[in-house]
């Protein structure tokens, strides 16, 4: 069953790959909302152009959906709760362990259609799918974590317990820099809390998306449940507003997750916004250098640097020579490609808007005094004349006044900085405003322990790039780069998707019946 069904996708997938380079608007298909379990074209007239960022072909159009399919949507959601937030916790789990292996079996073809439409490598595809999974996994053991607490006598003749109930119907806001794992850090783990789910993806790259939707449905999500609609700012706009939804989940950038924080917040929904960050990978001196250079060079440029937990900064303590010119030769060495290629390092940025932001944002600042030693700017791809391209860029002499280190670039751009010490290093991260995650390179237990202590960022590393904790634990990030009630995954993550209802009880012993034992037969009645 799980291959006639997701074959829609599949032959969806296909369809890019043989009719993109000459599709038009009028010929390029375009992806359906999922609204109760069907996958239903949109009356929309307004749509958002799917594109290969590697080669600009139209793949598909994405539908800017209506109101009324939204409130369709939202309404499925709403009817769908009330059965599935009373199916036994058992029997969600069981749902999530054959969604679990049906990910599993379409893992190649969701890894092609996050290449495709993204631009990222397929290896770093199946790294996204296999990341997403990991969030899968705990969902099949939610019930761990749904146990509640109880005291029997509180006081004489009373007993308190507690348990966490669903919340209703909850909402899910996708990026495009990981459009499989960021999804499945969403409605597997709120639906498998009981709740419903409304998800937008990104209009950019939904393809993965629509195909987990539809391995979902095979492993028995029933109709309602999970709901897919697609759109720009109006439909984020609806998931803020709506008075059924109660919850809100977000990753993507500062200017959008602040206005849904406040927006959605303001209704009385709970809010999670993972954002922006500025992640700083502190050198020591004693660091080892090949491992410091292959670390950093991986964590910067990977997935061509579109990541919210990417290096962005290198900060050198002392001596920055040899660990520097490492960096630089390894990062020049990397094969820039399509993406599909076995032996493509990194892709093409999602847009050419992006690249052209990336590009500009590195000419302000090298006008600005800082050095460029290695310049990807307008590299040419062999094969990929019209791709949008950045090949790794690293700058030093970086002031953080300048705007590669006071923006977010999202691209693979390498910034360095120098200070003196430690306590300046530390000092100088947690002046900025992000926090997501941070990185120390040393041989030294002692300037670790000091550097774990001392920095006021959510997820820290040592001599690990990307700290990125596995999913029975939550992801952490602070300040800047995160807003809401609770982080996502793991324990943190049921409880955003829940909420505790306390029972005290009374039961007085004189209220218990008492029982007279009959005397022969003539308690029946024979005399």
């Amino acid at each position: 069953m799980a291959k006639r069904t997701a074959s829609r996708w599949v032959r969806f997938a296909r369809h890019h790959a043989t009719v993109a380079a000459t599709a038009t608007s009028s010929t390029a298909p375009t992806v359906s909302n999922l609204i109760d379990g069907r996958f239903v074209a949109s009356s929309a007239t307004n749509h958002v152009e799917l594109r290969n960022p590697a080669t600009q072909e139209l793949l598909g159009l994405v539908p800017e959906s209506t109101s009324e399919e939204f409130e369709a949507a939202v309404k499925s959601a709403k009817d769908a709760f009330i059965g599935w937030s009373q199916t036994p916790v058992s029997m969600r789990s069981r749902v999530m362990f054959r969604f679990l292996e049906r990910i599993q079996q379409h893992r190649d073809q969701l890894a092609q259609l996050v290449t495709l439409e993204q631009g990222k490598t397929l290896a770093d595809a199946h790294g996204d799918v296999f990341r997403g999974m990991e969030v899968v996994e705990q969902a099949c053991t939610v019930g761990n974590h749904l146990l509640g607490d109880a005291l029997a006598g509180v006081a004489k003749g009373i007993d308190t317990v507690s348990y966490r109930q669903p919340l209703g119907v909850c909402a899910g806001i996708a990026p495009f820099n990981f459009p499989a794992m960021i999804p499945l850090w969403m409605f597997p783990l709120a639906t498998a809390c009981g709740n419903t789910f409304v998800l937008k993806p990104s209009e950019k790259d939904p393809g993965a998306t629509m195909l987990l939707a539809d391995l979902a449905l095979d492993a028995g999500l029933p109709p309602g449940v999970l709901n897919v609609v697609h759109g720009t700012a109006d439909t984020v706009n609806r998931m803020c507003d709506h008075p059924e939804i109660k919850a809100v989940s977000f990753v993507g950038s500062n200017k959008a997750g602040e206005h849904i924080y406040k927006r959605a917040a303001q209704t009385g929904k709970r809010v999670q916004c993972n954002m922006g960050a500025k992640n700083h990978a502190i050198v020591l001196p004693d660091a080892a250098p090949e491992q410091a250079a292959n670390a950093i060079v991986g964590a910067a440029f990977g997935a061509a640097g579109q990541r919210c937990m990417a290096i962005s900064a290198v900060i050198f303590v002392g001596d920055r020579n040899t660990v520097l010119e490492k960096i630089k030769d390894k990062a020049s060495k990397l094969n820039i490609n399509g993406g599909m290629e076995a032996e493509a390092d990194l892709g093409p940025v999602i847009s050419a808007d992006a690249k052209q932001r990336i590009e500009k944002i590195v000419s302000n600042s090298i006008a600005n005094g800082a050095n460029c030693i290695l310049d990807g700017r307008n590299v040419a791809v062999s094969g990929y004349p019209r791709g949008n391209f950045v090949g790794p860029t690293i700058l030093t002499q970086v002031k953080t006044t300048m705007e590669c280190y006071q923006e977010e670039i999202f691209g693979p751009v390498l910034v360095c900085l120098e200070v003196e010490s430690l306590d300046e290093a530390i000092q100088l991260v947690n002046q900025n405003k992000w926090a997501n995650g941070t990185s120390i390179f040393t041989t030294s237990g002692s300037a670790a322990r000091k550097f774990q202590s001392e920095i006021d960022v959510g997820q820290v590393g040592i001599n690990v790039p990307i700290p990125v904790p596995l999913p029975f634990f939550s992801f952490t990030g602070w300040r800047g780069s995160f807003w809401g009630e609770s982080n996502f995954y793991g324990k943190a993550g049921v409880t955003f998707y829940t909420r505790v209802k306390t029972v005290t009880s009374q039961w007085q012993e004189s209220d218990i019946p008492t029982t007279v034992r009959p005397q022969g037969l003539s308690g029946v009645g024979v005399k």
